[in-house]
């Protein structure tokens, strides 16, 4: 089974211990190979402080095998070497920071191929806040207020993180240009992780996570499992 963990920002603090243990867990254990992806953050100089401190978070989480990748912009994206070291991984991790940036580095990309392929060797790919976003097949841009293709690992929906600050906004202006797409308002330090029977979705973490689809709003807590499309 190919595991996806969606978080909704403010990663590597103590709320999201829950489900960045599960994903360990379920990707192989304390050994796994975790290989971080700082993209997101490169467009203000961010990249090297937060990768350093979600090396830091995952080690003390008690990761044996945790590097930062250098995949801060298309040209990396392209790159053997780097390529070589994300194929290596059990668990992929796409930093928050710019959606749209990070959409751009790796779709199509060498490393977005074999990151593709280490999944289906049974690896987890994660992402947080602008990684969560650019995981589905839609995201909303904030920098062009445009909704854009996103890499579609998760069909049939679309992220709004930090969901307790500004997602009742963000809910009002895409339903109507989303009709029928799954919005999944996360709150910050809280995750959702396809570990459930046959696929369905767990919340992990302090907060709530807020569906909204073709008109209901359901709200789901830690340990409630709710139910997506299918990944691809």
């Amino acid at each position: 089974m190919s595991f996806v963990l969606l978080e909704g920002g403010n990663e590597f603090n103590g709320g999201m211990a829950a489900a960045d243990r599960r994903a360990l867990e379920v990707c192989g254990g304390r050994r796994a190979p975790v290989r971080i992806i700082p993209a997101a953050a490169a467009p203000d100089q961010n990249h090297a402080r937060a990768g350093a401190k979600a090396t830091a978070w995952f080690q003390a989480l008690g990761a044996a095998d945790v590097k930062t990748v250098a995949i801060i912009d298309r040209a990396a994206a392209e790159r053997q070497d780097l390529t070589d070291e994300v194929a290596k991984a059990r668990l992929v991790f796409l930093l928050g920071g710019f959606p749209r940036h990070l959409a751009n580095c790796l779709s199509d990309s060498r490393a977005w191929r074999a990151m593709l392929n280490a999944r289906r060797s049974g690896a987890l790919i994660a992402g947080s806040s602008a990684g969560a976003m650019v995981l589905c097949e839609r995201y909303l841009d904030p920098q062009s207020d445009t909704v854009l293709q996103g890499l579609n690992l998760v069909p049939g929906a679309c992220v709004i993180p930090h969901h307790e600050r500004y997602g009742k906004s963000w809910s009002v202006k895409l339903a109507p240009l989303l009709p029928e797409a799954a919005l999944i308002g996360i709150d910050e330090e809280t995750g959702l992780l396809n570990d459930g029977p046959g696929g369905r979705w767990t919340v992990y973490g302090k907060g709530a996570v807020t569906l909204y689809r073709r008109g209901n709003v359901d709200t789901f807590y830690h340990g409630q499992e709710l139910e997506l499309l299918s990944l691809k």
